[in-house]
């Protein structure tokens, strides 16, 4: 199936940019375009248009082709010689495998952090609940987001391995865009329920409960995905 083709009136969600150094350009660039593609401002298998992004930005190419390099770098951009460029479309085979990453270090990572876990960091871990509660009943899907996100780090910030956490932000990364497009008061009040019982885990001093909620919670959105994937193929590379 074609690519659908983005047009110029379709980047009005791109601000424009201040003027900076070009190192600083060329983040901001990077940011902005990274931003659009996970929030799905720029669909999988959309094309781009480097001079319309040039002018809606207030940029010279140099920049966008920096950013777009780096895109391609992370998986979410194809450069093709002679053709463009172009938003890849989402590899169900790059997810498992980002999943099979976090799966193994996040349950192995409350495992351990159950055997010597604080007062301050169940505290620090409710709070973020009750976040999450309060997100979900204002329907703060965006935010909701946010706090998923912190939560996880909250458990790899206590653990204090540090290629432990780079490894899992780096497995994230390919999973961004595919938890955008399971957001929903469903797949959310998931999420809290998952979040929940790897919390009671902990407060338990339970290493295999927390580990086995983990699994559960990391598992939940690859079977969400399949499901997803069979009503929603154009999106999709290896169906």
């Amino acid at each position: 199936m074609p690519a659908p083709v983005v047009k110029a009136s379709d980047y009005a969600f791109l601000p424009r940019l201040a003027l900076a150094g070009r190192g600083g350009t060329t983040e901001r660039v990077h940011a902005v375009l990274r931003a659009a593609i996970i929030e799905g401002d720029l669909q999988p298998g959309a094309d781009i248009d480097k001079m319309e992004i040039c002018e809606r930005l207030g940029v010279s190419r140099f920049p966008v082709s920096e950013a777009l390099s780096r895109l391609q770098a992370e998986g979410l951009v194809e450069i093709l010689p002679q053709r463009g460029t172009r938003v890849t479309r989402i590899r169900i085979a790059d997810v498992r495998q980002a999943t099979f990453i976090r799966r193994a270090l996040e349950a192995e990572t409350v495992r351990t952090l159950a055997r010597r876990a604080d007062d301050l960091l169940i505290v620090r871990l409710d709070r973020s609940l009750h976040a999450q509660q309060a997100a979900i009943a204002a329907d703060d899907r965006r935010g909701f987001h946010a706090l998923d996100l912190e939560f996880h780090l909250i458990l790899l910030d206590a653990l204090a391995f540090g290629r432990v956490k780079l490894a899992v932000e780096s497995a994230r990364a390919s999973l961004d865009r595919v938890r955008r497009l399971l957001w929903s008061p469903r797949r959310h009040a998931l999420s809290f329920a998952e979040h929940e019982a790897v919390v009671d885990g902990l407060r338990c001093a339970d290493s295999e409960a927390a580990g086995r909620a983990m699994e559960t919670h990391i598992d939940s959105v690859v079977t969400e995905l399949l499901g997803f994937s069979e009503d929603n193929p154009r999106i999709f590379e290896d169906l």
